[in-house]
């Protein structure tokens, strides 16, 4: 993918991740506090807006290809021809470019998400897109040992540097089985984070089976979606699952850990990927 040359001056357009604001507490005492900035990201494909989002502004490549990929927009990197980031006064534009067999796929796969902050599934066009087919996985990695589960926990936390400052984001990474810790994106909306995770993921090069992905949030169905459309079969969270997010997990072949705190854990689907 041809990524977009933008000038310094056009970056200096773009808002910055978080913001200092003055405060008072209870007391009417005065002070400033760290705050997260979140404002609307519309995704462009060949000139057509097929979402708007509101989200952090960071990570915005990854973003773009990220939520390109866990949406069947596009297969892989090369499906997207060239990314420019527009700043503009109301919002910035993702304006993204894609090969021909990938602008036939988005005609037929077009959303309109214009919604609150990472609304996975506001605005979709058909019931059927709520419930869109799943990639039964068969890639999958070696077990995750239970003291790798508190360990991924703990690394994803002390990786959180935006949300130590805010304490208003959520966090996404991918545990490597081997290498630990491999990337983390952060959002104030948790698919946003999901998303730039995964194109970061796709842009090193690291396949989705070889790890878990490590959220903060709790797990619905569009996250279990999302991780399964870049080939990830464990997903690991610290807050609790929906039952449908359950039966898509083990419809699909995941292993799906929540309610993850410290060394405690839930298992609610294929428990067979975890060793003592």
């Amino acid at each position: 993918m041809q990524r977009s040359s933008i000038s310094n001056d056009d970056f200096s357009h773009l808002p910055a991740p978080s913001v200092e604001m003055l405060r008072r507490d209870q007391d009417g005492m005065e002070a400033r506090r760290v705050l997260a900035e979140e404002c609307p990201v519309a995704l462009v494909y060949n000139g057509t807006t097929a979402a708007v989002t509101m989200a952090t502004p960071a990570d915005l490549d990854d973003f773009a290809l990220g939520f390109s990929l866990t949406e069947g927009i596009i297969d892989d990197v090369n499906d997207l021809q060239s990314l420019d980031i527009i700043p503009g006064a109301s919002g910035i534009e993702l304006r993204m470019w894609l090969a021909n067999g990938s602008e036939d796929r988005f005609k037929r796969r077009r959303r309109r998400l214009v919604g609150p902050t990472g609304c996975g599934l506001c605005g979709i066009e058909s019931l059927a897109d709520a419930a869109r087919p799943m990639p039964l996985l068969t890639l999958r990695p070696v077990a995750i040992r239970t003291g790798q589960i508190e360990g991924a926990l703990l690394a994803l936390s002390n990786a959180q540097a935006l949300n130590h400052a805010t304490h208003a984001t959520h966090a996404a990474g991918f545990f490597h089985l081997d290498r630990e810790m491999v990337a983390i994106r952060e959002d104030v909306g948790r698919h946003n984070a999901l998303d730039k995770l995964a194109g970061a993921l796709t842009s090193v090069g690291v396949p989705g089976h070889e790890g878990a992905i490590v959220l903060t949030s709790r797990v619905s169905i569009e996250l279990v979606q999302k991780a399964a459309a870049i080939g990830c079969s464990m997903l690991v969270a610290m807050s609790a699952p929906t039952a449908l997010a359950v039966r898509t997990a083990e419809a699909c072949g995941m292993t799906l850990i929540a309610v993850a705190r410290g060394s405690a854990f839930e298992v609610f689907s294929h428990s067979d990927a975890i060793s003592g």
